[in-house]
């Protein structure tokens, strides 16, 4: 049976993840969890009726909590200025300084691009781009003055420039947007080089989360793709910890990182 290990590799360290209401945020979470980190985990969903796909917050700091690790929720619309701040002020109420931020929240709209309104671009782009990118500048002065911290974003295969040949999904702009945010992961990794802070970016494959399957991204030619989200939980919580100097600036696919590093997906709580 999965458990938490107050002493593991996270121990002692506060840990954000955004998105974490159901999917790939829920798995990162509870993994991050189980090695000691004191988790909070934030999404708009925090009842079941506040959104049509299952999971929220709630039960993923409620799951947290009931195995032995140290969890709370927190609700951020990350589309809104005023939550994102409020987002690390709790944490460092509830916890202190923020050691680890993972970025994974996201909200999207596969539309061609003829037919993409205004709202639903910059909409896109502020919960993308922009919340990561202030997210980070809010937690980067406790980082510092610690001497210590990692950034991780998750990021999509969608970032690759597609073939132009094959048929478009309408997913022009939220390639824009993880490619936006893989550039700015090196930027920002280059930055910080020699302050022993750690920044790196992550595609997790093709996973069956809700988003994913509301979509209906999965089909007859990918379905022998799919990974199990534990292959991600894994893969984020190795470039999580180690020798930031190392382990930065990296653009990562977390089957990649569990090859590379001979890691075991161990099962969630």
């Amino acid at each position: 049976m999965p458990e938490v290990n107050s002493n593991g590799v996270l121990a002692g360290r506060v840990a954000v993840v955004t998105g974490a209401s159901r999917g790939i945020g829920e798995a990162l979470a509870k993994r991050y969890a189980m090695e000691g980190a004191r988790v909070v985990v934030s999404a708009r969903t925090v009842n079941e009726a506040d959104h049509y796909l299952p999971g929220t917050i709630s039960e993923t700091a409620e799951r947290i909590n009931a195995a032995g690790g140290e969890a709370i929720a927190v609700r951020a619309d990350l589309a809104d200025r005023d939550d994102r701040h409020n987002l690390i002020k709790a944490t460092q109420a509830a916890f202190g300084p923020v050691d680890i931020l993972v970025n994974n929240a996201a909200i999207t709209y596969f539309i061609p691009v003829s037919e993409f309104s205004e709202k639903r671009f910059r909409l896109m782009l502020e919960v993308q781009v922009w919340a990561p990118f202030e997210l980070a500048q809010l937690v980067l002065p406790g980082m510092r003055e610690r001497g210590s911290g990692w950034i991780l974003n998750v990021s999509s295969g969608a970032a690759i420039h597609p073939q132009k040949t094959l048929p478009g999904r309408g997913g022009t702009v939220y390639g824009m947007c993880k490619a936006a945010l893989e550039r700015f992961t090196t930027g920002l990794a280059q930055e910080l080089y020699d302050e022993n802070i750690a920044v790196n970016v992550i595609s997790p494959g093709l996973v069956a989360t809700p988003g994913v399957m509301h979509h209906k991204l999965i089909n007859e030619s990918n379905q022998d793709l799919v990974m199990p989200v534990e292959v991600m939980a894994e893969a984020c919580l190795r470039l999580c910890h180690g020798d930031p100097v190392e382990l930065t600036g990296r653009i990562d696919y977390a089957d990649k990182v569990v090859e590379e590093f001979g890691l075991e997906p161990a099962d969630l709580i």
